[in-house]
């Protein structure tokens, strides 16, 4: 019997959810099956979800870490309570949005481990499928006088706004008939005006103390073709008027927003309640709550400035492994379950805050390091010759050496491995005169033998020499083998030593030796912790070194890794198999993050 899920750290949310479970703020709502209007809902049963949340992205770009928060909490959260969460796109801007990024979307949220089917049902929704009902909706608000057609240009609009000072002015065209705006409306949806002309604006108080409720627009002409509807409409909702709506036909209860749209919450119960009292939506409706957004340090997440280092080619796309896009991130070689274990550690909150980008990485390292099988790499290669390696256990001797996948997880098995005469080991164990405290290979002086180091997993070496080419650069470090201390063996505490360095054998493949690869180490895309506040450029604050390739030597293992399997390589950090380069052959490897987090001390 496995052990019981250890109860979620609780949050205002979780505590609102609780409390209208408790109360049955929703046990009495109808569900038909499908979303729709009023008439719609009451025609079906007792809904069979205890609560409804929805992830409502724009098609308008990937997602990024913060859209990962977001899906965790609605989706979670729906899980948790027993509920269903809707996935729903917000395409109502047809200027914007594109295929590309709907099928990303879908991809990213199945890939962090979640899905839209619930009770025999795929809840996978489009707001433009609703564009009707919106429009009908914008002709009951007319005909019940609560919106009216406005011709002043942008520029009247925005000056007869007002601002938090001074109350608005009242458009020339608001007391019109309903009648007259109707027509005009119509004309609007016919196409018989040109983008710009006029808009559809709820009449609400042009004094209101919330600029957000002095007559906000809530249809304007466009006349763009829609990836879904395609050129049916040449006018579009605007979103503050459609997202309530949505939420209500979609019969969800919890409707989840960063805090940016804590300002747009009374218009969205404005036109709920409007909307309801025509008898067009199901009572109870749903309720907006806000909560603070991700910010990460060392990241952007605005799409306009994402999109920017892409088309200037500052990074290799979106799925750049520096890139905070889930796309991104996935390449880089992070899981769905670490960024499921971040977003629960960061919790959530009702105000801004900011999140160090450590906290991510160790979330990664505390996902990874019980699954991840280890193996042995050079990321610099510098040779290394065993020169009594013949004499001491025979001329052409390969030594098989081994190490399980896996240190605390016996039960996985043991990678094999084989030691030469010659092997590659790491240029940062070798040192010609080493500082103080150096524990690892140097040459002998007048009064010293050279630096002892055992190979892990192999024998007790001592530095012999070296060589260096006409520039001074050390090509060839040059020891001796010490018999019978090979790690496993009876000997092997025979001879202490400090210093424990890996190697790879550079002997053939055939014969247990090391293979050729290519790693890209990848670094934080920025130097400073907030790249773009204050409004400074974000582009200023660049990382020169984000991203360097080396050619380096992996044990004979990690030779048939499939794309997208990841590994701790011992001493230097996680790494995965890239998902679109790696080839059987040519493999290549991304590091995802360092062992620990070392910045700063």
């Amino acid at each position: 019997m496995s052990a019981p899920e250890a109860p979620k750290p609780s949050n205002f949310l979780r505590a609102i959810i609780e409390r209208d479970l408790a109360a049955g703020t929703y046990a009495q709502r109808h569900w038909a099956g499908s979303p729709g209007d009023a008439a719609h809902q009451g025609s079906g049963a007792l809904d069979p979800a205890r609560i409804r949340t929805r992830f409502p992205p724009e098609p308008n770009g990937y997602l990024h870490v913060g859209h990962a928060k977001s899906i965790c909490l609605n989706f979670g959260l729906a899980r948790d309570y027993g509920g269903v969460c809707h996935m729903r796109f917000d395409d109502t801007n047809p200027e914007k949005e594109e295929q590309e990024y709907v099928d990303s979307i879908l991809d990213a949220v199945q890939w962090l481990g979640f899905g839209w089917e619930a009770n025999g049902t795929s809840h996978l929704y489009y707001a433009s499928n609703y564009f009707d009902f919106m429009y009908r909706a914008a002709e009951a608000l007319i005909e019940a006088g609560h919106a009216y057609v406005d011709e002043q240009t942008p520029e009247e609009m925005r000056a007869n706004r007002g601002d938090f000072g001074t109350p608005g002015t009242d458009s020339p065209y608001r007391n019109r008939s309903v009648e007259e705006n109707l027509r005009r409306f119509r004309e609007m949806r016919d196409g018989q005006h040109a983008d710009g002309a006029m808009v559809l604006r709820a009449r609400i108080d042009m004094a209101s103390p919330n600029i957000n409720l002095r007559d906000p627009a809530i249809y304007r002409i466009k006349h763009a073709t829609h990836h879904n509807t395609g050129d049916r409409w040449c006018i579009y909702p605007m979103y503050t008027y459609a997202h309530p709506i949505e939420d209500a036909l979609e019969n969800i209860t919890h409707s989840l927003c960063t805090l940016e749209f804590e300002d747009q919450r009374p218009f969205y119960d404005w036109v709920l309640e409007r909307l309801a009292d025509l008898g067009l939506l199901a009572r109870p409706l749903p309720k907006q709550y806000e909560f603070g957004r991700l910010n990460l340090t060392y990241v952007i997440t605005s799409k306009r400035k994402l999109k920017a280092l892409v088309d200037e080619q500052v990074v290799n796309g979106w799925d750049d492994p520096r890139m905070p896009t889930i796309v991104g991130l996935r390449r880089r070689g992070y899981t769905p379950e670490s960024l499921q274990l971040f977003a629960e550690r960061i919790g959530v909150a009702k105000d801004y805050s900011w999140i160090d980008y450590a906290t991510l990485e160790q979330s990664l390292r505390d996902d990874l390091d019980p699954k991840a099988p280890r193996g042995l790499a050079v990321l610099d290669p510098l040779k290394l010759v065993l020169e009594n390696w013949d004499e001491a256990l025979g001329a052409g001797h390969i030594e098989p050496c081994s190490a399980p996948v896996h240190p605390s997880q016996p039960e996985r098995g043991r990678r094999e491995f084989a030691l030469a005469r010659e092997a590659w080991i790491e240029r940062e164990d070798f040192a010609i005169d080493p500082p103080k405290g150096y524990h690892r290979l140097y040459p002998p002086k007048a009064d010293a033998a050279g630096g002892r180091v055992r190979l892990k997993y192999g024998y007790v070496i001592e530095c012999t020499g070296y060589e260096q080419d006409a520039e001074g650069r050390v090509t060839q470090v040059r020891a001796r083998l010490l018999p019978d201390t090979k790690s496993g063996t009876p000997g092997a505490d025979s001879v202490k030593v400090k210093g424990v360095i890996g190697w790879v054998g550079a002997q053939p493949v055939e014969q247990g030796g090391g293979v050729a690869a290519e790693v890209r180490l990848y670094d934080r895309l920025f130097t400073e912790a907030q790249p773009d506040a204050g409004g400074r450029d974000f582009k200023a604050s660049l990382n020169p070194d984000s991203l360097r390739v080396v050619q380096a030597m992996v044990e004979p293992s990690l030779a048939t890794a499939a794309p997208d399997q990841r590994f701790q390589f011992e001493r230097h950090g996680y790494f995965v198999t890239d998902r679109v380069d790696h080839a059987a052959g040519r493999p290549v490897f991304n590091r995802i993050t360092g062992l620990k987090d070392s910045r700063g001390r």
